[in-house]
């Protein structure tokens, strides 16, 4: 730590020791009552944050340990070394004369805290506990599978061994002490993973733990280097946990007996009441990952000026469905369409051609993907979402939410939903758990009106006055974009990884992109690029491309 939390820093630089009360990190020193107040005035320094000493002292140690100036000089840092990856005061320039990616420090960890990039550590730390948790329940399920064959071989022994001779008693007990044996050392090898997996669903709970006190608490520099040793704990994590599910410890083991066909001619000659059987098959569990990352220097990567997106059209695809009402893209480049007017749910393949369809679950409003080969699909003026498998091209199951659902949007587990009357709404599909979304609960939504979401905000499209609006989670309305001239019924909406909206424009024939602020905004496609009354369209974010949709027929992968 670079300074004594404790002690106010004004007062020890004039012999005095005062117990400080708040700890500024841009000063990074602790301030006493008096000083506070003189430094919420000062010109220098009342734009300053301070937080309790209270909170601060919550901060892991990790973090209060790092030092904001330079150890070898004394000076604060003002320079970040990319090709040594360390930070720099002005005198560490003569050990960097030949480094070319020296940057103002003050410009990398400007907003690190928003960045996409800590972002992505706050989600990928959600991805490996879910992925723990999966793993879990899989290796719970395959022990309830052990029990319950246990249970029926033993069942079959017995039966058995009441249609022979008393002299096979002697095999049969064999065989029963052979089966618990077996079943016990396999259980025994899933116990102990369970273990290991609880003990690290815990270390990464801490690590959240921590990452939420340091968002709040620590200082932007603090908050950047940290993130550094978390990134690599976190590659760890996934190490291990892609280890486990290309081991042998994750294969469904199954245990089996073959019955001696012989025991049923009573033959002296049978020497074996049976024999237990041990397979191994391959685990058809799969790991969520939201990508594929390398190894890079975390800092918060430059974001896309509208002016600069262009959009290349790559197919143009024939739905053959009319009243489509929403769209999603797939792994491996899969489209799914849903029709309201049809009440029909299709999916096609990357080449354009149909994949399989479903028709019998009723009305179809919007489609979102859910993770675990499964879609969600919101209904309308219907008071249910159904949840289709993907796999096995059938519904899995029906919610109930007792309000209209529009537009649908999945996040962290959850659908956030246009509840038309009750604005938006929030619903776990694993507890079925409804919630309402703060800043909207008082606000009515029209019908076809669609939401999305990015980092901590929230968009949401109104069919009936023109307007896209973006507000938080705490009920504060950020701002509403409504130009009549460029945007008129705005209905589907989306958002890339720089935090850009996309949104259809259902009677100006277009797509417009509207900057993260609100401030700026650009027509993308048009009429002339064969949009017709456009209705839905969805940004993939591992992929950065663009599915819209027509209302009948056609469809333009981008």
């Amino acid at each position: 730590m670079a300074t004594d939390w404790s002690t106010c820093g004004v007062c020890e630089n004039l012999q005095i020791t005062k117990q400080s009360v708040v700890w500024c990190s841009e000063c990074d020193e602790g301030l006493c009552g008096e000083c506070k107040n003189h430094h919420a005035v000062s010109k220098a320094s009342r734009s300053h944050e301070t937080v309790s000493i209270a909170e601060y002292k919550k901060l892991p140690t990790e973090v209060l340990q790092i030092a904001q100036t330079c150890k070898l000089h004394n000076e604060k840092y003002e320079l970040f070394c990319r090709k040594h990856d360390c930070p720099c005061c002005k005198k560490c320039l003569k050990s960097h004369n030949d480094c070319k990616g020296l940057t103002d420090i003050i410009e990398i960890i400007k907003n690190v805290k928003s960045s996409n990039a800590f972002n992505e550590i706050e989600q990928t730390l959600l991805e490996v506990v879910e992925n723990i948790k999966r793993l879990s329940t899989n290796r719970n399920e395959n022990l309830k599978s052990l029990e319950n064959k246990k249970r029926e071989i033993e069942a079959e022994i017995k039966q058995t061994r009441i249609n022979v001779n008393r002299h096979l008693d002697k095999l049969q007990d064999g065989l029963i002490k052979e089966l618990m044996r077996i079943e016990e050392r396999e259980k025994s090898k899933r116990e102990k993973l369970l273990t290991t997996l609880k003990k690290k669903e815990k270390e990464i709970t801490e690590v959240q733990e921590n990452i939420a006190s340091i968002k709040q608490h620590a200082s932007e520099l603090q908050t950047f280097l940290t993130m550094k040793d978390i990134e690599k704990d976190i590659a760890g994590e996934e190490k291990f946990i892609q280890s486990i599910t290309t081991s042998n410890s994750t294969n469904q083991v199954n245990i089996s007996c073959q019955i001696n066909k012989s025991l049923q001619q009573i033959t002296a000659s049978v020497q074996k009441f049976g024999e237990i059987n041990v397979s191994s098959d391959p685990c058809n569990f799969s790991i969520q990952k939201r990508k594929d990352r390398q190894a890079q220097i975390m800092v918060a990567p430059p974001t896309r000026n509208i002016e600069n997106l262009t959009l290349t059209l790559e197919k143009r695809i024939n739905t053959k469905l009319s009243g489509v009402s929403g769209c999603s893209l797939l792994l491996g480049d899969r489209m799914v369409f849903s029709s309201y007017s049809d009440n029909t749910i299709r999916v096609l393949k990357s080449d354009g051609s149909k994949d399989f369809e479903i028709r019998n679950i009723g009305k179809t409003f919007d489609v979102v993907f859910i993770g675990d080969d499964s879609i969600a699909v919101t209904s309308g003026y219907i008071y249910q979402i159904n949840i289709i498998d993907l796999k096995k091209h059938k519904l899995k199951k029906s919610i109930n939410v007792g309000s209209y659902n529009y537009g649908v949007v999945y996040k962290d587990g959850h659908l956030i939903y246009c509840a038309g009357e009750k604005g938006l709404q929030m619903i776990s599909p694993n507890n079925e758990t409804i919630t309402n979304v703060t800043c909207v609960t008082n606000t009515k939504l029209p019908g076809w009106a669609y939401v999305t979401t990015f980092g901590d905000k929230l968009f949401y499209t109104n069919y009936n006055n023109h307007s896209v609006t973006c507000c938080d989670y705490h009920g504060n309305i950020l701002w509403t974009f409504c130009n009549k001239s460029v945007l008129l019924s705005p209905v589907g909406i989306s958002v890339d990884n720089d935090g850009n909206v996309f949104v259809v424009g259902g009677d100006t024939n277009n797509v417009v992109v509207i900057s993260s602020d609100g401030q700026r905004y650009r027509q993308l496609l048009s009429s002339e690029d064969g949009l017709k009354y456009p209705s839905a369209l969805h940004y993939d974010t591992s992929t950065n491309k663009l599915l819209v949709a027509n209302t009948s027929n056609d469809a333009f992968f981008v």
